[in-house]
């Protein structure tokens, strides 16, 4: 059994194998642009983010009722509790469907459906955390966050993710403040494309919890101390970051250095079925690629679960302290 642990950076639409996708498209009568689930596979070979960008949004396609929202995420939850997953909070991506005129309240509630019985079905407990789309304008966030108000029950926190260079995270303040005052917790993709100025910009205006990525703090050695002396947790995807060439080969990656720095890194998958494995095969690509050794694993582990919205209440503390205390015991093979 791999070692428990928290994914903490996980697109929901980002888990859609091709074998579902052509499943659902066969369901809602959707033509895909892809002979077989093979050539769909060919496909994910991506040359940058926006390419990338480009196939996952025009797989959405098949998404259009509570049911494949459902069937998507209990897809993911039974193949990351195989992975050692003990809780995911999981992103999705509204806009996009809303585009689409898919209601957020299908996605919400279908998405709600796989995760309200996680627990029971799989031994995962889950948060759900919702991104607005940052290459889409600061007007469409907030019109976004207002339509989500009646299913707050179901939201922990705010995100943003898309395409980065050229939207740093002063643009989305104003959504920011108001997904604060509304209580929702704060993240945001920062750092990986963009330039490190963009994780500070994250901290300081968006008031940022939790920088998504931040591997290109690197590049500032005053932010580099900073985000370690306020245990900053930095969810990164090594995997991912390879894929879209963030960096060229994983032996590169500075996950390593990062530890050593004493930043506070977790590893999660980021859109598993596009970049080539699930968490637990990310834990095992950066030990075999980057040296990484038992005890950094069970850092990075230990990591996860102390960086999880875990705090509502003395139920989630206790829900916390027993994941740890099974971090601590694991014993690798």
């Amino acid at each position: 059994m791999p070692i428990p642990k928290a994914e903490l950076h996980l697109h929901i639409e980002g888990t859609l194998e091709p074998e579902l996708a052509f499943a659902l498209a066969a369901r809602n009568d959707v033509e895909l642009p892809y002979a077989d689930t093979e050539e769909l596979r060919e496909a994910y070979l991506f040359e940058d983010l926006q390419s990338f960008l480009d196939l996952y949004y025009g797989l959405m396609a098949v998404l259009r009722t509570e049911a494949d929202f459902e069937e998507l995420a209990d897809a993911y939850l039974t193949r990351a509790a195989a992975q050692g997953v003990r809780h995911a909070e999981i992103f999705f991506d509204p806009q996009a469907h809303i585009a689409r005129g898919v209601p957020i309240g299908t996605v919400i509630e279908g998405l709600s459906r796989a995760l309200d019985r996680s627990e029971e079905r799989h031994g995962v407990s889950t948060r759900l955390i919702m991104c607005f789309l940052r290459d889409e304008s600061a007007e469409s966030a907030m019109e976004t966050l207002r339509a989500a108000e009646p299913y707050l029950d179901r939201i922990i926190g705010v995100g943003l993710d898309s395409a980065e260079v050229g939207h740093p995270p002063v643009k989305f303040k104003e959504v920011y403040e108001a997904a604060a005052a509304l209580g929702l917790r704060l993240v945001a993709h920062a750092g990986e494309e963009g330039p490190p100025a963009y994780i500070t910009e994250a901290l300081d205006v968006l008031r940022v919890e939790r920088v998504d990525h931040g591997l290109r703090c690197m590049e500032d050695p005053e932010l580099v101390e900073r985000l370690a002396r306020e245990r900053v947790p930095l969810t990164l995807c090594p995997l991912s970051n390879v894929r879209l060439r963030a960096i060229d080969m994983l032996e590169d990656h500075p996950l390593a250095r990062m530890l050593d720095a004493g930043l506070m890194c977790t590893v999660n998958s980021d859109d598993p079925a596009y970049f080539g494995g699930y968490v637990d095969d990310t834990f095992h690509a950066v030990r075999e690629a980057l040296g990484i050794g038992q005890e950094q694993l069970r850092t990075l582990a230990r990591n996860s679960f102390e960086a999880a919205f875990l705090d509502r209440d003395a139920a989630d503390e206790e829900l916390r302290a027993r994941y740890l205390a099974e971090v601590e015991v694991y014993s690798f093979d």
